[in-house]
């Protein structure tokens, strides 16, 4: 395993991983109540700016008392907000946390995903020495298979009929990855 202080955890070739700041209301309200997105989440409800506000304001980013970390990715030339990428769900207990990402459509088909999953599996396995991350991903979202495909994440299981969206039921397919 590489020491942990060879290399900045959450600065990449393109992208920087950052703590929320409150003047990333306005991104975290579009991509929130982006319905487009619900269903590969687990919302289904649109979040004001107040409750976004306070989950910003109140975030302590820190996994062990949130029990969550979103990071904001960021552009490392021009500073504009690509997405952002959480691991929540986390397991003290077992060592494993789920992770969320978002690239936002612009900035999509960049190699922006792949690069900020590789600078939070880094951090999640060498510093929060976490055994397992995992995601789950709607069969038809080709897109973000290849991505934890790539990235070196496995087929664990397909999860039939697990979302429903538009009165369809839709499988979801497990992808885990487990440091050796």
């Amino acid at each position: 395993m590489e020491r942990i202080d060879d290399k900045p955890f959450f600065e990449g070739r393109k992208v920087v991983l950052r703590a929320m700041e409150p003047e990333d209301l306005d991104t975290l309200y579009q991509i929130e109540n982006d319905t487009t997105l619900w269903a590969h989440g687990i919302s289904n409800v649109p979040y004001s700016r107040y409750a976004l506000r306070k989950f910003i304001n109140e975030s302590l980013n820190d996994i062990y008392a949130d029990h969550q970390l979103r990071l904001i990715v960021e552009l490392k030339e021009t500073r504009e907000i690509a997405g952002c990428i959480d691991l929540f769900d986390y397991s003290v207990r077992h060592h494993r946390a789920e992770i969320g990402l978002v690239i936002r459509k612009p900035f999509q088909r960049r190699g922006l995903g792949c690069e900020a999953l590789g600078l939070l599996l880094r951090y999640a396995f060498s510093f929060l020495r976490l055994h397992q991350v995992y995601a789950y991903v709607a069969s038809e979202n080709t897109p973000a298979a290849s991505l934890f495909e790539q990235t070196g994440f496995e087929r664990s299981a397909v999860l039939k009929d697990w979302i429903q969206e538009a009165g369809e039921y839709k499988s979801v397919v497990l992808y885990t990855l487990c440091q050796d």
